[in-house]
């Protein structure tokens, strides 16, 4: 009788997949560069380094993809949160900046790297 009236009931209710998301790690640490996330702080070489919302976004999803080469629209839509067919310059200007404050010799980049005609990895 239980039975019956559970596959009468299960016809009728609507089951929800629940995406179960991932907490980020709080401290991500590499040669020379610290992210703390729960306190949204990076440090190169021991020095804290300000950024802006971007580039802390850009740098937290490069760190959180190592390895992985990233198109500039891939990095748009992650840390802008919408799409674009014109992220390019958007995307070009965050990295350059950022290079700029984490990187020992922004022209010769350690840890974001250019792949060229693709996009950008990060190399931790």
């Amino acid at each position: 009788m239980i039975d019956k009236i559970i596959a009468a009931i299960s016809d009728c209710i609507l089951v929800e997949t629940v995406q179960i998301i991932p907490i980020p790690a709080p401290r991500m640490s590499f040669p020379g560069l610290e992210i703390i996330q729960n306190r949204r702080q990076v440090f190169q070489d021991g020095e804290e380094v300000n950024l802006t919302r971007k580039e802390y976004s850009t740098l937290v999803f490069f760190a959180s993809n190592p390895g992985i080469v990233l198109t500039r629209t891939q990095i748009f839509e992650a840390v802008w949160n919408m799409d674009s067919d014109s992220c390019h310059s958007s995307v070009v200007n965050v990295i350059y900046n950022l290079r700029k404050k984490i990187e020992p010799d922004s022209k010769n980049p350690t840890y974001i790297k250019t792949v060229l005609g693709v996009g950008y990895k990060f190399d931790g």
